[in-house]
């Protein structure tokens, strides 16, 4: 890099077929390509409410994942940055549906590996195998299914983020709810700290560092030197091949089938999404603390 502002073109490959449909002038519209139905799950009958929209592909294409590319895009420079620094990122599957890997014990980093080469980017290969026929099983019944991503980061140093405003755990959760599949962010123990004891959640400090890592390798909003452990919940695709109700823009009750591209889960190709985020994030706090000069 030379300094200058970095600039990347990515070319939609169905502009062209989508340029006259998705006009921003009415009048160049095809009466007969309007969507009026939306479709739950979706932004549509918000977005068309608070934007004043007719057709719901205004909506629609907007609020579509393949704006995710970018945050990938400028997730891998920030991931070259980090690398410089000896800070690793690793996300694997953690769930898909009802199916659970079985957690060792240690660092995940270990499974590099044997994650890359997964189809399902899971280590656990016997919970590898009962997801994909869960999905299968699914898919043949015309829905789809949520899951559970886990990040792990090692080598990040303490006192990234501050105690009060700016916190890097609230930024994480910020940056990772910002993808359109996430219901939820745990940082650590998460939600299960919710039923600990203060004496089985605190992390013990011994000459070496934290003996544990309950907190996820942040405390009170500043990174602890331990390692990062965030995991991601991702919704169903709402985008399913079964009739649904609904109603159309004009308040009447309608039935609405979803057609197209789509698939079962997120996962695993949300996976590079949500690990680009929490490269940018860490990135981010990394130029705040160093000041970088001419």
């Amino acid at each position: 890099t030379t300094g200058a502002a970095i600039a990347l073109f990515i070319p939609n490959k169905d502009y062209e077929n989508w340029k006259k449909i998705l006009s921003p002038v009415s009048r160049d519209k095809n009466r007969g390509d309007i969507l009026l139905r939306p479709r739950p799950g979706h932004a549509d009958l918000a977005g068309v409410m608070k934007f004043h929209r007719e057709d719901i592909r205004d909506i629609l294409e907007r609020s579509s994942a393949r704006e995710t590319v970018s945050r990938v895009a400028m997730g891998a420079l920030c991931r070259i940055f980090l690398e410089e620094l000896g800070i690793e990122l690793l996300s694997f599957t953690k769930q898909v549906g009802n199916v659970r890997v079985t957690m060792p014990k240690g660092s995940l980093l270990r499974f590099r590996k044997s994650i890359e080469e997964s189809e399902m980017r899971c280590f656990d290969k016997a919970a590898e195998k009962k997801m994909i026929s869960e999905i299968t099983r699914v898919k043949e019944q015309g829905d789809t299914l949520g899951g559970i991503v886990e990040i792990v980061v090692r080598g990040c140093p303490p006192g990234l983020g501050d105690p009060v405003f700016g916190k890097i755990d609230a930024d994480f959760a910020c940056a990772l709810m910002g993808i359109g599949t996430v219901k939820g962010v745990e940082i650590g123990a998460g939600f299960a700290a919710s039923r600990m004891t203060g004496s089985a959640c605190n992390d013990p400090i011994g000459p070496e560092g934290f003996k544990t890592n309950n907190a996820g390798g942040i405390l009170a909003g500043i990174t602890n030197g331990s390692e990062i452990v965030i995991r991601i919940a991702c919704k169903p695709i709402p985008s399913i091949a079964r009739p649904q109700e609904t109603i159309d823009v004009h308040g009447r009750p309608a039935v609405v089938t979803v057609g197209g591209r789509h698939d079962v889960s997120v996962i695993p190709r949300i996976i590079p999404v949500c690990e680009a985020m929490v490269a940018i994030v860490l990135a981010d706090h990394l130029l705040r603390q160093r000041a970088i000069r001419p």
